[in-house]
């Protein structure tokens, strides 16, 4: 791969200067936590910048054996919005640094 880069040249280099700063991006992403809830914040779902699920904190108040439904419910809004943020987050950090060119 490095002869490659060299034999394009100058294009090269920032081809290559670019994905070492696209990668740079990707692991402070990675690094990102975002926070969502659902039910007034008795069900939490972290996601990584990357849109990656780490974590599900459900509040001992909103566990009821005769309404799982309602947790499944409250678990999945939480996760969702979890991941549609992550990954709005995702696509404003890659804007950026496309300078809005590609979008994301």
């Amino acid at each position: 791969m490095k002869d490659l880069f060299k034999s394009l040249g100058p294009l090269g280099k920032q081809y290559k200067k670019m994905m070492e700063e696209l990668q740079k991006i990707e692991e402070q992403l990675s690094e990102e936590r975002i926070e969502a809830s659902a039910g007034g914040g008795m069900v939490k779902a972290v996601a990584s910048g990357r849109g990656e699920l780490l974590e599900i904190i459900i509040s001992p108040e909103v566990v009821d054996p005769n309404d799982v439904e309602m947790l499944q419910d409250l678990v999945l809004a939480a996760v969702r919005e979890a991941l549609s943020e992550a990954e709005k987050r995702r696509a404003e950090v890659l804007s950026q640094f496309t300078g809005g060119i590609i979008p994301f």
